[in-house]
């Protein structure tokens, strides 16, 4: 069996996408000039900043380049689907994002990913462009606690985006930015929930099988398996398995701050996402844990694929400064 997708040739879907995203946020987003794979922001770089460039695979818009803008990333190196990206639109997106003071690599924690960049840190080095990288780890379910740094990247990288975009925005040094980065990254976490199987457009097909009334925990943006799979529950019951792990990691104590994200992994309705934002705050409101800002929605998506994920980012007074600092992207903006 086949899926229903709109698209014109499944080969073809990613360049078509861009020219689709070019043609809309012309304010917001060019091309680099013989590397259509390599968008930037027209109003981020700029001389003495610091340049933020993320980057993975399509299949999960609007990340990554839905955060391409003044305030958040300076540009987005475009992968195919679920794939990372070429070394050589990374190393343009970086060019192009450089304004002398360094470029900023970040991008969730994926093989593909960690090799291509690393790559480009090299290429640029001939250039006397320094790149540092930091990955982002905030997928609980992926790796125990005492390794971290093998945990996956998921939707938490809206808001270690955001508070590393600020930090550049701001013209912090270099080791300032990488400094901001990976303290986000430590203070963020996410579970996610699956309840059926997303497809390529190269295939049409589901790229895992979970039964009709199944659900599964901990599954990754990709498809990677979870942690536990069974009978699908109602929306409490599946939150309080999320929010379970997560406010066990997080050892928050009663009037600590925290940035809420409830994220649609593609075809889930807004409906279901707030039913399950209403119950996340009832186990905030149990721990005496205060929602700073919020957000519901499709944030970090793997296609057409139904559920979601719940991220908390641990607030102190310098991340709630930059999660607040002001940001205008073709799909996000803030303050």
């Amino acid at each position: 069996m086949t899926t229903k997708k709109i698209i014109n040739d499944g080969a073809n879907a990613v360049d078509e996408m861009l020219e689709g995203i070019l043609a809309a946020h012309p304010g917001h987003l060019r091309a680099v000039d013989g590397s259509p794979r390599s968008i930037v922001a027209l109003n981020g770089p700029r001389p003495g900043k610091v340049g933020l460039v993320i980057g993975g695979g399509s299949g999960h818009e609007p990340t990554f380049l839905g955060y391409v803008g003044k305030g958040l990333a300076d540009a987005a190196a475009v992968g195919n689907v679920f794939a990372s990206p070429p070394p050589d639109p990374i190393v343009e997106c970086a060019k192009a994002a450089s304004g002398g003071s360094g470029v900023l690599f970040m991008y969730g924690n994926y093989a593909g990913d960690a090799m291509n960049f690393d790559m480009a840190v090299e290429s640029l080095a001939t250039d006397d462009i320094e790149a540092r990288t930091v990955l982002t780890t905030d997928d609980v379910a992926s790796a125990p606690r005492d390794q971290r740094e093998k945990r996956r990247g998921v939707a938490g990288n809206v808001f270690i985006f955001k508070a590393a975009g600020a930090a550049c925005d701001r013209m912090m040094s270099l080791d300032d930015c990488v400094r901001v980065a990976r303290h986000a990254n430590d203070r963020t976490y996410t579970m996610g929930v699956a309840l059926s199987p997303c497809s390529l457009p190269q295939t049409r097909k589901p790229n895992f099988d979970i039964g009709e009334n199944e659900m599964e925990i901990g599954m990754g943006i990709h498809g990677e398996p979870g942690v536990a799979r069974g009978e699908l529950q109602t929306a409490d019951a599946i939150t309080d398995q999320l929010m379970g792990r997560i406010l066990e990691e997080m050892q928050g104590k009663a009037g600590d701050r925290v940035a809420v994200l409830v994220n649609g992994l593609g075809s889930t309705p807004l409906m279901e996402l707030y039913i399950m934002m209403r119950q996340v705050k009832k186990r905030l409101d149990q721990t005496g844990l205060v929602i700073h800002t919020s957000l519901v929605g499709n944030y970090c998506t793997s296609l057409e694929m139904a559920g979601a994920s719940v991220t908390l980012m641990h607030l102190d007074d310098e991340l709630q400064s930059l999660i607040d600092h002001p940001c205008d992207c073709a799909m996000f903006r803030s303050g």
